[in-house]
């Protein structure tokens, strides 16, 4: 995927009519930190990211510096304003090519179909640029909002683990779902399943 610029001058991974994708970097701790803060109601009890510019550096060093993850930042067209993040998690190649993925969107953003445009867009880097042949989603089975992300995409749900990841204080039961390259629609300007 070709890296061009924002009218910021910040370099991208990828375009849609509505979003692009950007990689993490430290001197977005401000913006990202402020609007985590804004989306406590939204994201509680799923997802914690960071609200504090120190705990920001550490994730976002984690996200460009390890090479098992990839994150990406979804902004909004024009203004580039951050609208959500998407991250590929536990990358394995050899025979399994997979990752796990992780995102939120912001309350800003949320019902306005920007993440499902930035969801397409890092599939088709996971699969075209990375390589993989397929993306797990782990998901809370009452967070509706995060499975209409994910089956509007095409993943389909292959099961349930009960304790599966710690959270808030607790072994919570996630719905297991999950896309392979085969189903990714790649036609220009759209994204979703075939």
């Amino acid at each position: 995927m070709p890296r061009t610029t924002t009218g910021s001058g910040r370099a991208h991974r990828a375009q849609g009519p509505r979003v692009t994708l950007r990689p993490f970097a430290q001197d977005d701790a401000d913006e990202f930190t402020a609007l985590a803060r804004d989306s406590r109601n939204l994201h509680r009890p799923w997802l914690f990211p960071p609200e504090e510019p120190a705990t920001y550096a550490a994730y976002a060093s984690r996200l460009t510096e390890d090479p098992t993850k990839a994150g990406f930042l979804v902004c909004g067209r024009p203004s580039g304003r951050i609208a959500g993040f998407i991250n590929i998690n536990n990358i394995v190649g050899g025979g399994f090519r997979c990752g796990a993925l992780g995102y939120g969107a912001f309350a800003h953003a949320a019902g306005r179909g920007l993440m499902s445009e930035g969801l397409g867009l890092v599939l088709r880097y996971a699969f075209d640029t990375l390589g993989l042949h397929r993306l797990e989603a782990n998901i809370q089975p009452a967070n509706e909002g995060s499975i209409a992300l994910v089956r509007k995409a095409g993943f389909r749900r292959e099961g349930f683990s009960p304790d599966f990841l710690f959270i808030d204080g607790a072994w919570r039961d996630h719905e297991r779902w999950a896309i392979t390259t085969e189903r990714v629609d790649r036609r220009p300007g759209l994204s979703g399943a075939l």
